[in-house]
């Protein structure tokens, strides 16, 4: 979800899963009064649902804009028969990683 669709799905909430982990962090007082008062507009989400939204959505966009880099391997073709590079970028590691944590989070061992 992007950061800009939040003020719309706050209009009409719905939940999503959450871990049993909990995150302690400290905010700077300009963001955490932002934060209050953004909880304060949207009194069924608490600072907790905004912060998770928040994050949420920035993570989001983060991977959205990581860079392709295009590697050594030629692992397809386009549609117009050009080759197609491995992603030796950062995105690859980075979905590996998650689903690994997404699979113990969730409980699950291979």
């Amino acid at each position: 979800m992007r950061i800009k669709d939040l003020l719309e799905r706050w209009g009409g909430r719905r939940e999503t899963p959450v871990t049993a982990e909990s995150y302690s962090i400290h905010l700077p007082v300009d963001a955490a009064a932002r934060i209050h008062a953004l909880a304060d507009m949207y009194p069924g989400l608490g600072t907790e649902g905004i912060l998770t939204d928040l994050i949420s959505s920035a993570l989001a966009e983060l991977e959205a804009t990581m860079p392709y880099v295009p590697g050594p391997k030629v692992i397809s073709e386009d549609d117009h028969g050009d080759p197609v590079y491995e992603d030796a970028g950062p995105m690859p590691r980075f979905l590996e990683l998650t689903r690994r944590y997404q699979d113990d989070l969730a409980g699950k061992t291979d």
